[in-house]
């Protein structure tokens, strides 16, 4: 692919946040272009991503399946969270996922390790996902929702608070109602991690979690402070930086 080079600009510091500000216009490919050159990086045999669904990620997906270079032969793919809907049903992550990426690039079908979140035992469900993961993850993909919520950590969960279980069953304010999410301790544990913003409507959370003193329960988007950001112009509007 012919990739544009001014599609990611220079990055600037917030804190320990590697900050990408980017017009809306140019978003899934700068984030594209971001993440693609982390995976490219890796000497590792192999590595473990683990990516979130949602409208914000899905073009970022696409736009990576073009990138040359990565070594899909040798990343395993996991998922930050699932709606307890079957694997084909428009809401699931996987089904996202399956269809902006893994579809499109030469990973092989063992790799892909989904979330199994339509069992009607969602305890055993997150049991069986947590013997899954690996003891850290080396890539873990997240969003923002307007709310500051990131994976299916929502704020007020009791989830915030495990620091034992990696996976754990979650209930989200809006449906699909029931979820599986991995834990605190998976994404304080992930060896980079990226989050993905655009949108004006994302503007309120994106400052409360870089630049706001709310805790992590009110704000559960902070805990990927220290990580790489790529954020839109619109989603950045209340930064004032």
């Amino acid at each position: 692919m012919n990739q544009r080079p001014d599609a990611a600009p220079e990055p600037r510091r917030v804190g320990k946040t590697e900050l990408h500000l980017v017009p809306p216009a140019s978003f899934a490919e700068a984030g594209a272009e971001v993440l693609a050159a982390a995976l490219r990086g890796f000497r590792k045999r192999d590595l473990s991503v683990a990516l979130s669904g949602g409208s914000t990620p899905g073009p970022i997906y696409e736009a990576l399946a073009g990138f040359p270079g990565i070594p899909w032969e040798r990343i395993g793919i996991y998922f930050a969270d699932e709606r307890a809907v079957p694997p084909d049903d428009p809401a699931s992550n996987y089904r996202l996922v399956r269809g902006a990426l893994i579809e499109r690039v030469p990973i092989p079908a063992r790799s892909v390790h989904r979330m199994e979140a339509e069992r009607p035992d969602l305890d055993g469900a997150a049991e069986s996902y947590e013997r899954q993961l690996p003891s850290h993850l080396d890539v873990l993909v997240l969003g923002i929702g307007e709310d500051g919520h990131t994976a299916s950590l929502f704020p007020g969960s009791p989830n915030l608070r495990e620091t034992a279980r990696r996976v754990a069953p979650a209930r989200s304010p809006s449906p699909p109602t029931e979820r599986l999410t991995i834990t605190p301790p998976v994404v304080r544990s992930a060896g980079q991690i990226f989050l993905f913003a655009r949108g004006r409507a994302k503007a309120g959370a994106v400052r409360e979690a870089l630049l706001g003193e709310a805790d992590v329960s009110r704000c559960p988007a902070r805990m990927a402070r220290g990580g790489t950001w790529v954020v839109d112009t619109e989603a950045a509007a209340q930064l004032r930086l």
